[in-house]
């Protein structure tokens, strides 16, 4: 009985875990494609940025 609870726990944390991986994946992506549209719709003239570092 011991066993099947450690199991069944394995498999929850495993799963915890794949599920956050895969949403920080799709986190990354999303950020990304904001940086490139932002990338190539910054204002003419060199100096413009989109963003304030």
């Amino acid at each position: 009985m011991v066993a099947l609870l450690l199991v069944l726990l394995l498999a929850l944390l495993l799963f915890g875990a794949g599920f956050a991986f895969k949403a920080l994946w799709w986190l990354a992506v999303i950020v990304l494609v904001l940086w490139l549209v932002g990338f190539v719709a910054r204002p003419k003239g060199g100096t413009g940025r989109w963003y304030r570092w």
